[in-house]
């Protein structure tokens, strides 16, 4: 390790949520853990109504207990928080698909919560659990040897540590640097998101319409008479969703949800961002180990992508807390075990999510036939049903 750097148990690569959830929970662990991100860490000021943060995030309840048992889901407004208490889900031949949380004992399918609430929580938390912040810094070059691995930032300075844990994107910077190297598969899709204020009440029920031109439309309730949306639209019609005037923009998206919820009205500006898929073939290396967004990518169709990240984070922290003897936090065997506690989960929402994604975008009349045949039988058989509710919950 270089001798003019300060020595840390872990070091972390990126201030994203799931590199602010795991930062400390490795606190608490009583590790000495450093943060460092290109950006400023700090909390966003808090929105007052009527202004809502565009994007938002379905929070598992298995995230929600991690987050809670962390105490930064304590931090956050319960005013600004909704319940996904049923989901009714529409296939693109008129198949239906419903689930509740009370079906299978659950207060919620999930939670609704700004990207905005959930980061001030989880910086706030950072800053009281004793985690060094070495923030903003441009990341200069990465160096590994026997004992650690040292972050060289474009000051000059330097931090050690012997794990690094790569918590910086899709477009891993540190990944790269590993030698782990793939490419992102794009969908040919972009995600158009956006909240609405409603007419009608939603009562905590999120939807989801499959479409005959291969996109996906979900919305998800906000508290109040509001609701969020995400429209993976192909990257041909995506921009001329994204160009429309707030009013046009809204009639659309009621249309297009049959105006379930009456007539909406367009409360924030319309953001895009792209779909991509990321499979690695590996999850650790030499004194590192990746989280988030730099170990998988997911398609957002059924939510889970922050919540595979928090489960990343979870199961890194829960490897070094009950790391018994094993005094180094970069041992492969505490890699290995890691590695092997994330395979199933991720492997698992993965297949179905990218099965799905593709299947819905094979316009034949067999696979229509198929898929929406499918549905209605899952939809007509409660244990199964119940049995993917409850594996997503977790």
């Amino acid at each position: 390790m270089s001798a003019d750097a300060p020595e840390y148990d872990v070091l972390i690569a990126g201030a994203g949520l799931v590199g602010l959830a795991l930062a400390p929970a490795l606190a608490r662990a009583g590790l000495k853990v450093a943060l460092a991100d290109r950006g400023s860490v700090s909390a966003p000021e808090p929105l007052a109504e009527p202004q809502w943060d565009t994007r938002v995030y379905a929070v598992s309840p298995g995230s929600a207990a991690f987050l809670a048992d962390i105490g930064a889901w304590q931090g956050l407004p319960p005013e600004r928080v909704a319940a996904i208490e049923t989901m009714h889900v529409v296939g693109d031949d008129g198949a239906v698909l419903d689930f509740s949380a009370y079906e299978i004992s659950e207060r919620a399918l999930a939670w609704i919560v700004e990207e905005r609430a959930l980061r001030a929580a989880l910086v706030a938390l950072t800053q009281t659990a004793g985690v060094t912040t070495l923030a903003p810094r441009t990341f200069e070059s990465m160096a590994w040897s026997a004992e650690g691995g040292s972050l060289r930032f474009g000051d000059g300075t330097s931090a050690s540590a012997r794990l690094v844990v790569a918590a910086d994107g899709v477009h891993s910077w540190l990944r790269e640097r590993a030698g782990i190297t793939a490419v992102p598969k794009p969908y040919g899709q972009t995600a158009i998101v956006a909240n609405f204020a409603c007419e009608r009440a939603h009562h905590g029920r999120a939807y989801q319409w499959f479409r005959r031109d291969g996109g996906i439309l979900a919305w998800l309730p906000l508290p109040g008479r509001r609701m969020s949306i995400v429209w993976s639209a192909s990257d041909d019609e995506a921009p001329k969703l994204l160009a429309l005037a707030p009013a046009e923009l809204a009639t659309r998206v009621a249309d297009a949800g049959g105006n379930v919820l009456g007539t909406i009205e367009c409360i924030t500006p319309a953001a895009a961002f792209p779909l991509q898929f990321l499979k690695l073939p590996r999850v650790v290396a030499h004194r590192l180990a990746l989280v988030g967004d730099a170990a998988h990518g997911v398609h957002p169709l059924a939510g889970q992508g922050v919540n595979l990240g928090f489960g990343d984070a979870e199961a890194l922290s829960t490897v070094l807390r009950e790391r018994g003897p094993v005094a180094d936090t970069g041992a492969p065997l505490l890699l290995e075990r890691y590695a092997r506690r994330r395979a199933l989960p991720v492997a698992a929402m993965q297949t179905v999510t990218d099965g799905l994604a593709h299947l819905f975008r094979i316009d034949t009349r067999w696979a229509r036939s198929a898929r929406n045949l499918g549905m209605a039988a899952v939809d007509a058989l409660p244990p199964v049903r119940r049995l993917l509710a409850q594996s997503a919950l977790r």
